[in-house]
């Protein structure tokens, strides 16, 4: 098959010949360049794509983290509120007592007088 493809150049001088000869290797670097060309871009291509997945599969991490985040931070005003409603009741409670202490020392004070008059 190849006669057939060489059978055209029969009868060319020998200077056309080399030249022919010229372009066809300059055609055969040419093809092997762009296959390594295209073969490069394939490889950027599967690295983009790569890349790309990666950058997507972190904004979906970071929107997880960011929910995750919220939700945290309403957990944090939630006990901080919880704590200020305990400081608070502790401070009631510890008024009560106060009161109550006091009631008691003015009713041992009362039982003493009382006691002291009885001795009388």
């Amino acid at each position: 098959m190849s006669w057939a493809v060489e059978e055209w150049k029969e009868g060319l001088s020998p200077r056309v010949l080399q030249k022919i000869h010229e372009l066809e290797s300059q055609v055969d670097k040419l093809k092997k360049e762009r296959q390594q060309r295209q073969f490069q871009l394939e490889s950027l291509e599967a690295a983009l794509q790569k890349q790309k997945q990666k950058v997507e599969n972190e904004k979906n991490e970071a929107a997880i983290l960011k929910r995750e985040n919220q939700s945290l931070m309403e957990l944090c005003d939630s006990l901080e509120k919880a704590k200020q409603k305990t400081l608070h009741d502790l401070q009631v409670k510890e008024s009560q007592v106060n009161i109550q202490s006091g009631q008691l020392n003015s009713s041992k004070k009362d039982i003493e007088r009382l006691e002291q008059e009885l001795k009388r």
